[in-house]
């Protein structure tokens, strides 16, 4: 039977209603959303190399996912860490502080007592502010049971509490690190007891998985997740899915893998509908590349790599995308540095500062490019050890090396097997980093008030932070 010209009017008039209301919901909802803490995406690598992914570099091995994630955020070509060793960088992210505060120098061992828990981490300070909060990969700032990542602000977590070469297949010392099990933990339990290859093969793929869970189970509510990935430290080790899928050897599958990683995660953000109140930082390294490994090492453009105090060691990309607050498909050469992530975070997220010291700064207008933004610091000093060994400007146009030895590689390894360091020194130096990024020419003569300056600016770190 025909629809009366009534029936139409009423019908048409119930669809208008209909869209109207569902688009308002759209609205509320929407704006609900975007008035909720953002959420907050933390990746870091272990030993990565500057130019380990394409934007940064041009490895022969593809990483489409990494690639995507710069198109979709900005990408930061002098972000810093103020200690090109395991333990000390990790504490600095992860507490805003400067390894001569917490006292957290180079890479503590098995059983090590790690960070004091007087210095708050980044996942107390959320978890505090009603973040749900997630810790997957490899820990490393302390292996009692006060110091590991379940009793240090994180609700959910899994991985290893400290390097995974520290196991009795070390290439060099298995006597030594076989007293000690390389332990896989799930929430504060060892589920792996001692960990063998084919447990390290599947690192990557567990902490992703986890990682992916985990979001899909607090989508509801602001969350923090924090994946330190175990790789590309050696030893270097995939899953199948991706054993001899580069080409050009185990690193670039292991790479490949990891940039898999990152676009699960990324995915996984936007699938549940987050990406717009989603803070997602990816950071290439805790410091540059272990270089004696040679073919099991990255390639960093910088002078030397890990355990130094040159650019190879404490420069590697950064990535930050937050949509509607940072440009898209944009790079910046602003210098910043892992402490002022604690503190930047806690800026956008209404987080209360810790109440111990904070050394780094909220440096949100860097990041978003704000007209007439300076860097707060008047340096960023970096260590080797417990040795201080210099500053750099806030700025990054100057870097100055104090009088100090350091490792350099003499013959590279291959298959597993280090290669030989052998010792250098380097005098006082002075190097302009916008004209010579790569630390050749001393210029301390060249620019004497510059020199003088930074020499100021490093006897009074070194008088407040080392003089015992």
């Amino acid at each position: 039977m025909p629809i009366s010209t009534k029936k139409r009017s009423i019908l048409s008039l119930f669809c208008v209603l209909s869209f109207l209301l569902l688009a308002s919901l759209k609205i509320v909802n929407e704006n609900n959303h975007k008035a909720q803490k953002p959420n907050v995406v933390l990746i870091f690598l272990d030993d990565g190399a500057f130019d380990d992914f394409a934007p940064f570099g041009t490895p022969r091995y593809p990483t489409p996912h990494v690639e995507t994630l710069a198109n979709e955020g900005r990408s930061f070509y002098n972000f810093y860490v103020p200690q090109a060793i395991c333990s000390a960088s990790r504490a600095a992210l992860l507490t805003g502080c400067y390894p001569g505060r917490t006292k957290m120098f180079g890479a503590h061992g098995p059983k090590a007592r790690g960070l004091d828990p007087k210095f708050a981490t980044l996942g107390e300070v959320l978890q505090q502010n009603g973040y749900k909060t997630a810790a997957f990969g490899k820990w490393h700032i302390g292996d009692q049971e006060e110091t590991r990542p379940h009793n240090r602000g994180f609700d959910e977590t899994c991985g290893l509490m400290y390097s995974n070469d520290m196991w009795l297949h070390h290439p060099e010392n298995p006597e030594y690190w076989g007293q000690w099990p390389l332990q896989y933990w799930e929430n504060g339990e060892v589920t792996i007891d001692t960990v063998q290859i084919e447990d390290q093969k599947m690192l990557t793929t567990w902490y992703t998985e986890q990682a992916v869970d985990f979001i899909k189970n607090n989508k509801d509510e602001p969350f923090f997740v924090y994946v330190p990935h175990s790789m590309p430290h050696a030893p270097i080790f995939c899953s199948d899915k991706f054993e001899g899928k580069s080409g050009t050897g185990l690193y670039g599958d292991v790479m490949m893998e990891i940039d898999w990683s990152v676009g699960q995660i990324h995915q996984t953000i936007k699938d549940q509908g987050l990406e717009d109140n989603t803070l997602f930082i990816f950071i290439a390294s805790d410091n540059g590349p272990w270089l004696s490994y040679g073919d099991h090492a990255g390639i960093t453009r910088f002078r030397e790599g890990k355990g130094t105090t040159f650019d190879g060691g404490l420069r590697n990309p950064c990535i930050i995308k937050y949509p509607g607050n940072i440009d898209s498909n944009t790079i910046s050469h602003h210098a910043f540095s892992s402490i002022d992530v604690l503190p930047t975070v806690c800026h956008l997220t209404g987080t209360e500062l810790p109440e111990n010291t904070v050394d780094g700064k909220n440096v949100w207008n860097l990041l978003t490019h704000e007209d007439g933004a300076e860097n707060p610091h008047a340096y960023y000093p970096f260590t080797n050890g417990k040795e201080f060994q210099g500053i750099i400007s806030g700025d990054g146009k100057w870097k100055l090396h104090l009088p100090h030895q350091y490792r350099t590689v003499a013959k590279g390894g291959k298959d597993g097997m280090p290669g030989k360091y052998v010792q250098a020194k380097i005098d006082t130096a002075l190097f302009d980093m916008v004209h010579d990024p790569y630390e050749k020419s001393n210029a301390l003569a060249i620019y004497p008030d510059v020199a003088q300056q930074m020499v100021k600016y490093a006897e009074k770190h070194k008088e407040a932070f080392f003089s015992e």
